[in-house]
């Protein structure tokens, strides 16, 4: 069964090439599978680096926030991001809550 929750970040980046996300995204991907809450499934960025998003899905949307959270916290370029935690599909009337980093 496909996980059907999902927690998807919008940042904003401003630096130069994607050397810094490659990075936070390595880290996402092991945490992630070290405690075994789903998938990191990529990214999207702006042509002019200015923003971008993370995908990220599981079974659990706030267990999967709680294992990945220290590890946006503690990166520069997710201060003031905003985390959504999507409940289910993504269709309407689907519980979301948004987190501010």
């Amino acid at each position: 069964m496909e996980p059907e929750h999902a927690v998807i970040v919008r940042f904003d980046y401003g630096i130069k090439g994607l050397d810094a996300l490659h990075g936070l995204e390595k880290k996402l991907e092991k945490v992630i599978k070290e405690k075994n809450v789903g998938e990191y499934d990529g990214h999207e960025i702006a042509v002019d680096y200015s923003d971008g998003l993370l995908y990220m899905y599981g079974p659990n949307a706030e267990s999967l926030f709680k294992a990945v959270e220290p590890t946006l916290a503690t990166t520069d370029f997710m201060k003031g991001a905003k985390a959504k935690l999507r409940f289910g599909p993504p269709e309407d009337g689907v519980k979301e809550v948004e987190v501010v980093l």
